[in-house]
C-alpha cells in the first residue's frame, strides 16, 4: 500500500475536500523517507524549517482531553502560552494517547481528519510563509497550506505559542 491509499492519508484528504480545501487535498505529497521532525520536513521540500506547521498533541486539563497545537517549526512551543491560549493546564502525551485521539501516528499528525475536533491553537508565526507545510497522517506525506486555511481549518485560535527557537537558542 502505498502512503497515499493509508487510511489516516485518505481520511485527512476526505476532510481537506469536506472543508472545500480542494487543492490542500491534490497536493498531498508523499516523500521519499519519513520526515517525524520539522527539519527533516524542511530539508525534504526545500523550505526554511519556520514553515513547517509542527502538529504538538498534548494533554489539556484533569480531564485528558486533547489540544492540538500547530506551531512553526523555526521553534518550540511555549508550554505556559499554550496553557494560558488553552485555558487549562497541559501535560505531555504518549504514542498511543496521540493515535486515540487523532487516528494518526506521531510524526504524520494532521491538523484534519480526527476521529472528532479538537481543541486547536495556531501559531501566528505561521502568518509569514506564503505556504505553510503540514502532516498528513502519515510520517511520509505531507500537503501545503497557508495560516489563514489552518485557523479555518480547525476553528483554531491563533495565538504567538513560540518560546526559545527549536536549536535551544533565545
Amino acid at each position: 500500500m502505498s502512503s497515499l491509499e493509508h487510511p489516516a492519508v485518505a481520511k485527512v484528504a476526505a476532510a481537506l475536500t469536506e472543508a472545500g480545501q480542494h487543492a490542500a487535498a491534490e497536493g498531498i505529497r508523499v516523500l521519499p523517507a519519513e520526515v517525524r521532525t520539522a527539519a527533516q520536513a524542511a530539508e525534504a521540500l526545500g523550505v526554511p524549517v519556520g514553515a513547517i506547521a509542527n502538529s504538538l498533541i498534548f494533554r489539556l486539563g484533569s480531564d485528558k482531553k486533547a489540544l492540538l497545537a500547530l506551531t512553526s517549526g523555526a521553534h518550540r512551543a511555549d508550554p505556559g502560552t499554550l496553557e494560558q491560549l488553552a485555558g487549562g493546564e497541559i501535560g505531555k502525551a504518549d504514542a498511543d494517547f496521540v493515535r486515540a485521539h487523532t487516528g494518526q501516528p506521531i510524526g504524520g499528525v494532521a491538523p484534519t481528519g480526527h476521529p472528532s475536533p479538537l481543541p486547536t491553537l495556531v501559531d501566528t508565526a505561521l502568518r509569514e510563509h506564503d505556504v505553510v507545510w503540514a502532516a498528513a497522517g502519515h510520517p511520509k506525506t505531507v500537503y501545503p497550506t497557508t495560516f489563514a486555511d489552518l485557523v479555518a481549518l480547525t476553528g483554531g485560535t491563533p495565538g504567538a505559542l513560540g518560546g526559545a527557537e527549536e536549536n535551544g537558542q533565545p
